[in-house]
């Protein structure tokens, strides 16, 4: 399957690692340009591209780069995707941390993934945003095998969430269905489920659990 990457840190960069291995043709880009990734395309065999060309004919496109950053990528950069590709949005919101504050989440109340979803213009499913990077690489196993992680997917398109759930399934994890975009707050951070390295039934128990006020440290 081609995947298109757009950001190349901690999960952009090890989820191309992990993709390419699996035999997946990925291209990556970041926004220093394909010249600055020529060290990750050695390594994994994975095309470095420019931003706009990367979600070029991909069934999958990975949006994994700090919010902010959203409204800077070009207006056309899914335009090129395959009919029906689905977009991965991985980020999250840390307006104390890194984002500084954004009007849009926090005067509209809505959900980071709702508000990535609105900047691309696309539907998005969320997925990843709460794993730990080096996980990727190092705590995949086999379909049954008891320490399988699982991790949340939420989206409004049932067929695109089943799409990024197969492919979690592949990278050797197990999946939850956590509900759709506007329901997402389940696995933004500092919720229970976020972070966690728990099985199906300890994931859906922690996003029962979560509340949708965002905490004290996560508003601008």
């Amino acid at each position: 399957m081609k995947i298109g990457i757009i950001g190349a840190g901690n999960i952009g960069g090890n989820l191309t690692r992990r993709l390419a291995a699996l035999g997946h043709d990925v291209s990556v880009a970041n926004s220093r340009g394909p010249q600055t990734l020529t060290d990750l395309a050695a390594e994994t065999g994975a095309v470095p591209v420019a931003v706009g060309e990367a979600a070029k004919g991909a069934e999958i496109v990975v949006v994994t780069i700090p919010l902010k950053a959203i409204p800077g990528l070009p207006g056309d950069v899914l335009d090129g995707a395959a009919e029906g590709a689905v977009v991965i949005d991985t980020n999250n919101y840390y307006p104390q941390q890194r984002d500084g504050r954004i009007d849009g989440i926090e005067d509209e109340g809505i959900t980071e993934s709702r508000w990535v979803s609105n900047q691309l213009g696309r539907e998005v499913v969320k997925a990843f945003n709460g794993t730990f990077a080096q996980d990727i690489l190092d705590r995949h196993r086999p379909a049954g095998d008891p320490e399988r992680i699982a991790l949340p997917v939420a989206g409004d398109d049932a067929a695109a969430k089943e799409k990024v759930r197969a492919l979690i399934d592949e990278l050797g994890f197990d999946s939850v269905d956590a509900g759709s975009i506007d329901e997402s707050w389940r696995q933004q951070p500092e919720t229970p489920v976020y972070g966690l390295r728990g099985g199906v039934d300890e994931v859906r128990k922690a996003l029962a659990e979560a509340s949708a006020e965002r905490p004290e440290g996560f508003r601008g």
